[in-house]
């Protein structure tokens, strides 16, 4: 019985040193290389009292009263645009865009917002930049003060993951600020 016992053991140990012999390397970082088309953008034609330049990948999901939705297909993702008339309640409008955004301060790990004017086309606002695994990943608003305002949410139909979404939510930041930037009203 020891002999067995013995070369149990020996075998074993003879198994463990001969399978050790090589060098245990990390696996080395593996990042998802994504690809989005180069943006070209067309000014967006309604009856709306706005208008603005959008990316041809958007597709426009027309709602009522000048509401739409610019639905991203490829990259799984809508932003959400409301049309209010100002009537004296400017106050109020900027105040529900204010509290909606920092809602989502729960789940976001920073937001950031910016001031954006441009006098000579009479569009103000702000932009508030939402980093983290929040629902929405950026809110504007963008008014004359006196007859328009405009909102906008980005959501993703997906899960919130920011690391997995972030390539998109770039992509569709920059096309957020072309269309504020390129914002006219009409009157």
């Amino acid at each position: 019985m020891k002999i067995i016992n013995y070369a149990s053991i020996i075998l074993l140990f003879s198994i463990f040193l001969i399978s050790c012999d090589g060098e245990v390397l990390p696996k080395p970082k593996g990042f998802l290389r994504l690809e989005y088309p180069t943006a070209n953008y067309a000014k967006m034609q309604s009856s709306c009292p706005y208008s603005f330049e959008k990316n041809q990948l958007a597709v426009i999901d027309p709602k009522q009263n000048c509401w739409m939705n610019l639905e991203y297909p490829a990259l799984n993702g809508t932003l959400h645009l409301s049309y209010i008339a100002v009537d004296g309640n400017i106050e109020k409008l900027i105040e529900d865009v204010q509290k909606l955004t920092y809602e989502h301060a729960v789940k976001a790990d920073n937001i950031d917002p910016t001031v954006y004017e441009n006098a000579e086309q009479g569009v103000y606002g702000m932009v508030y930049e939402v980093e983290g695994n929040a629902a929405s990943q950026a809110q504007f608003y963008v008014t004359d003060s006196t007859k328009h305002f405009l909102t906008g949410s980005l959501y993703f139909n997906a899960k919130p993951n920011y690391d997995s979404i972030y390539p998109a939510v770039n992509y569709i930041k920059k096309d957020i600020r072309v269309l504020i930037e390129s914002l006219k009203w009409s009157n």
